[in-house]
């Protein structure tokens, strides 16, 4: 086997060819995620992981489009801010640096008045 055929992994000072939620992130996401399965609002997720957006998709069921996404858009940083959710319609529900801050727009579902 000769060395030069080999292609090296990406390492920490090579830029990744696409953009992925961290765990930290994804952990945030899954805990808003559980909670809203528990009161039976989402029944399923997709993520999708591209070259210059994360997204993480939210579906009432399988076979429909997504109710809401959640993307991840690191160029954005230092603009509007790198997080977005974006409902079903294409509008953008909030935006900005703080990934629990844009989340509370759709943690506001949950709240409903006991009769």
């Amino acid at each position: 086997m000769n060395m030069q055929n080999l292609t090296p992994f990406p390492g920490q000072g090579q830029p990744a060819d696409q953009v992925v939620f961290h765990r930290r992130e994804l952990g945030t996401i899954m805990g808003l995620y559980g909670r809203m399965v528990a009161a039976g609002e989402w029944r399923d997720y997709g993520m999708s992981f591209l070259r210059e957006v994360a997204v993480f998709s939210v579906f009432r069921r399988t076979a429909e489009t997504p109710l809401y996404r959640i993307e991840k858009r690191p160029k954005l940083r230092n603009k509007q801010g790198q997080y977005a959710v974006i409902g079903m319609d294409g509008r953008i529900l909030k935006r900005g640096s703080d990934l629990q801050a844009v989340l509370r727009v759709l943690e506001r579902k949950l709240i409903r008045a006991v009769d």
